[in-house]
């Protein structure tokens, strides 16, 4: 029996890895000969680094870049099994993580620290990059970014623009013959899951600017910025994209890619699973378990879960999905692939003790489902 293991994280509480290893030691309780494939997975936020490092037998690297508030942080990346492929958070450099309560200032904070992170990537020879936009602490329409790879943003007197989203306010001009064009040979896949444009009233500060810090006054002036700086950039890269939808992702880096690189936005799940090379390991599969901290209506909307079901479907493959906890809507994911649907708590437990007991109770759970699952084929037979 073949049983591939392939969770997102269990927020909180275990990585996608430490999911995944909870699940095959569970399966190992019932199903002791199976051979186990463990495919760790993520949505292009936070451990999509580690997810996609952990399932291709890749490698993390490190690098010294400036934070969202310009201070030097320590940045982990990886290179993937296959020697040629990056893989890169934003959240590493720019993300709200970064940055504490007291301080968040989306008016201020920058991407730069991603672009020195794309830069490192070409540096160490990768022609392909796979840059997760998840969790980030920024606003500036990925012009930070674009100014760690060369581009420069200027002021009407021709002087360089501070770091930050509110400058753009006073942007005239972007000179761009000055980007690395080690970009043009790369190919750049943007993990993706939202579909805000960059401006407007479900833009990028709209949506998103409250959450790292902005007054509903700072979110019109943002906003407004953010319309200047689409139309700069369209005049110097010929490029229209503020409209498209994930422009507004990660404080409008999408419309920034999308103006300044090759980049592509695909949904994140898709892009992982892809780089982990699943359909192909499915294909001979008995059974798929996934699984998350939370499953609810919000999953059937494309969150990871779903993403691995789809895959498994294709393949004609079982998906078994355990959750930390199921609320309003879960039963939705099932007519979106997922075959069974179960809670990782036994009962009634303090949400502390959920969090400290996370491995065992995953564990648990996955012995539970297979033990359903044995008894299912026993009927079949």
């Amino acid at each position: 029996m073949r049983i591939i293991v392939a969770p997102d994280s269990f927020k909180g509480s275990l990585t996608a890895r430490e999911a995944a290893q909870a699940m095959a030691r569970g399966i190992r309780q019932v199903f002791p000969e199976s051979e186990i494939l463990e495919i760790p997975i993520a949505d292009g936020g936070e451990g999509t680094v580690e997810a996609l490092v952990a399932a291709t037998r890749g490698a993390l690297r490190h690098t010294t870049v400036r934070g969202p508030l310009g201070e030097p942080v320590d940045a982990a990346w990886g290179v993937l099994g296959d020697g040629r492929t990056a893989v890169i958070e934003m959240a590493a450099a720019s993300g709200l993580t970064r940055v504490p309560a007291g301080r968040r200032d989306p008016r201020i904070t920058s991407t730069f620290g991603t672009g020195e992170l794309v830069r490192a990537a070409l540096e160490a020879g990768l022609r392909r990059i796979i840059l997760g936009i998840g969790g980030s602490a920024t606003n500036d329409g990925g012009a930070g970014l674009a100014r760690a790879l060369g581009a420069r943003f200027l002021d009407a007197d021709r002087l360089d623009l501070p770091e930050g989203g509110a400058a753009l306010a006073r942007l005239a001009r972007i000179e761009v013959s000055g980007l690395d064009s080690r970009l043009s040979e790369t190919e750049l896949l943007v993990a993706c899951d939202v579909d805000n444009p960059l401006c407007g009233p479900r833009g990028a500060s709209a949506i998103y600017g409250p959450q790292k810090g902005a007054t509903p006054e700072m979110v019109a002036d943002l906003d407004a910025a953010l319309g200047v700086f689409a139309g700069v950039a369209a005049r110097a890269t010929g490029r229209d994209v503020a409209r498209i939808p994930g422009a507004g992702a990660a404080g409008g880096l999408g419309a920034g890619l999308l103006f300044f690189t090759p980049a592509r936005l695909r949904p994140g799940v898709a892009i992982v699973l892809d780089a982990a090379g699943f359909e192909a390991l499915a294909q001979d599969a008995d059974l798929v378990i996934t699984g998350e901290g939370r499953t609810d209506a919000q999953t059937a909307m494309g969150k990871a879960p779903v993403g691995v079901a789809a895959a498994a479907k294709r393949q004609g493959v079982p998906v078994i999905c355990l959750s930390g906890g199921l609320g309003e809507g879960a039963d939705d994911v099932l007519a979106q692939g997922i075959d069974a649907l179960a809670a990782t708590v036994p009962g009634p437990m303090p949400l502390e003790a959920c969090m400290a007991q996370g491995a065992a109770l995953v564990e648990a759970a996955a012995a539970r489902a297979c033990r359903l699952v044995k008894v299912g084929w026993s009927l079949r037979r």
